[in-house]
């Protein structure tokens, strides 16, 4: 059946400016890393989508990698590009990135002119796309120099290939780095991708002589989108009371590991839900407002198995803002 979007999607998202950019994201974004494989049925990828856009999601992240196996969520995006998507082309923002092993050899990894033009080639092709909005560096090269790896993604640029370039993974010295030498050649950087949630606050922590990674991304007008807000699911609630038989954590610990959900880790949960709860709403919908608290973030970027998830995370925006009474509880929790 012909997907026709609905045409409220647009009324109720909120769209953040990126940085020093003309452009806006969704409050909250669709990642595409866990349920975009070929462990997922076709319908329920397609599902994802639809509501997600439905929704006011224009914003649909990928990388060359995404899977299982390899590869396999960008084939998956491009039958979705054919079937639901080329009339609305314009109103989304895909993007995609290297620097993860992608294929065998000397070629196929990190940040090498090499590896970043051949590997977007080839996720183009995989997407039935012509060009991607936003194209990403995926993790920092400890032996490339990052004139070369910069170097590239300017000549993306000037390619058409991409529209914008973004980095993932860089600490605050490496993306000060990294911001110098592409303005030498006279582009922007647009965008970092890092990790962060209530648990995991790494870019808050200072560098000497850069500050936090937030300090340099609001010195230097780049964006902010968050990825894993809501700590690969721990802070969904779902595992207050255990690890469920149908939890990620259960049947799927590439990205989860049991291990990992301690009980010192729980009792934070547990006590963070209860402020969810006196707010009247879900603990995820309270973790996304946290990170979204801070204008440096663009943009949550959430991942999904259901329709129902991506719905009741995007209403955590119609949510009042954290008080400051509750942020201090919040702070005094995760302290």
């Amino acid at each position: 059946m012909e997907y026709i979007a609905n045409t409220n999607r647009y009324d109720t998202m909120q769209y953040r400016r990126v940085g020093k950019s003309g452009l806006k994201l969704p409050a909250i974004s669709l990642g595409l890393w866990h349920n975009f494989g070929n462990i997922t049925p076709f319908g329920v990828q397609q599902s994802l989508l639809r509501t997600a856009f439905d929704n006011g999601i224009t914003h649909f992240d990928l990388a060359n990698n995404y899977g299982p196996p390899y590869g396999e969520a960008e084939r998956n995006f491009g039958i979705h590009m054919l079937r639901d998507w080329k009339p609305y082309r314009d109103e989304l923002i895909i993007s995609t990135k290297a620097g993860y092993d992608m294929w065998p050899g000397p070629y196929g990894n990190f940040g090498s002119r090499k590896y970043l033009i051949s590997s977007l080639d080839q996720s183009l092709k995989r997407m039935n796309l012509d060009y991607v909005d936003i194209f990403y560096h995926h993790r920092p090269d400890p032996e490339t120099p990052i004139e070369e790896t910069m170097g590239t993604l300017e000549q993306i640029l000037r390619s058409g290939k991409a529209l914008y370039v973004g980095i993932s993974n860089y600490k605050a010295d490496q993306t000060e780095a990294a911001v110098k030498a592409l303005g030498t050649l006279g582009s922007h950087l647009l965008i970092h991708q890092p990790s962060y949630s209530m648990l995991n606050r790494w870019i808050e922590s200072p560098v000497e002589g850069y500050g936090s990674l937030k300090d340099v991304l609001t010195r230097e007008g780049v964006g902010c989108i968050a990825f894993a807000p809501l700590q690969n699911g721990i802070l969904t609630g779902k595992y207050l009371n255990g690890i469920p038989s149908d939890s990620r954590a259960a049947h799927d610990p590439r990205y989860l590991k049991p291990s990992a959900i301690t009980e010192e880790k729980l009792d934070k949960v547990r006590k963070l839900n209860a402020i969810a709860e006196a707010r009247g709403q879900k603990l995820a919908q309270l973790a996304l407002q946290w990170v979204l608290r801070d204008p440096t973030v663009t943009s949550a970027l959430i991942g999904a198995s259901k329709p129902e998830q991506i719905i009741e995370n995007v209403a955590a925006l119609n949510f009042p803002a954290l008080r400051p009474e509750e942020l201090r509880a919040i702070e005094e929790i995760l302290k």
